[in-house]
């Protein structure tokens, strides 16, 4: 897009190189502090009305919550956030991949501000890189519980299918959450989906339109108005003193008024 090229032509260099496992240096961090007891998990959420008063570092410091899942399992959570991190910006450059978490986060944190007392995590901004990458990547396939191999595509449509029902019956500070996740996603997939859209419809009416034909007759009597769908066991055939194609049943192929030039009219048999 040209924007995009132009953005980067003017900011590219200020992109932050591997900025994955810098995010995931900072969340280990955060968590050993906090299995140290050194530090108050309650300190890093983005809670808007503390920001307002007097506690800045809040804007920043939810980037550096651990995941909120058992301790077994918060090692994949990280391996799997440096992995699809890495093949983002591999397949969009530094540039792109700090643009869309940059975006997430504009997002995330402007929609905060709508609900100044809610406790705003990570949790979605994670979502969005998920996302992105099983839009990018949807056949990858993950092993759950390290033996069932699963589709990235399938828990894909299960995390939309969860921000479904979070829309349709969730408070409105998750909504909000939701929609910027989502609207991040949006931002970049937007244009494709569209186009994927467009094509698909134009695919779907090419099928219509071969099936329209494949249904019609090829062989309809112009005087009964028997065709070869209707009665297929009988043999059409066609009248050399008719001006035309004109096609006729065994039974009217030698008893119909022969159609003239002039106007397609009819002239007795």
């Amino acid at each position: 897009m040209p924007l995009l090229k132009k953005l980067e032509r003017l900011f590219g260099r200020f992109a932050i190189r591997h900025l994955t496992p810098y995010l995931i240096s900072g969340q280990v961090a955060a968590y050993v502090l906090m299995k140290l007891g050194r530090l108050d998990a309650y300190t890093l959420f983005l809670i808007p009305r503390l920001v307002l008063h007097g506690e800045p570092w809040r804007l920043i410091s939810f980037l550096f919550l651990p995941p909120p899942t058992n301790p077994l399992l918060i090692a994949f959570s990280w391996w799997m956030f440096y992995l699809m991190g890495g093949a983002l910006e591999g397949h969009w450059g530094t540039f792109r991949f700090n643009l869309f978490l940059l975006c997430g986060f504009a997002l995330t944190t402007g929609s905060a501000f709508l609900h100044p007392d809610a406790a705003v995590t990570n949790l979605f901004l994670a979502g969005s890189v998920f996302l992105a990458f099983a839009h990018l990547y949807p056949d990858f396939e993950l092993l759950i519980f390290f033996i069932l191999p699963v589709k990235i595509k399938w828990l894909a449509l299960l995390t939309w299918a969860g921000y479904t029902v979070g829309l349709l019956f969730g408070g409105w500070p998750e909504r909000v959450l939701i929609l910027a996740a989502t609207g991040n996603y949006f931002l970049f997939f937007g244009h494709d989906i569209w186009q994927t859209m467009r094509w698909g419809s134009r695919q779907m009416k090419t099928q219509a339109e071969r099936f329209a034909q494949l249904g019609a007759a090829r062989h309809k009597c112009r005087s009964c108005g028997k065709t070869d769908l209707t009665d297929p066991h009988l043999d059409f055939r066609y009248c050399s003193k008719c001006a035309g194609d004109e096609c006729y049943c065994p039974e009217h192929i030698f008893q119909h008024e022969h159609v003239t030039a002039a106007d397609g009219q009819s002239k007795p048999n």
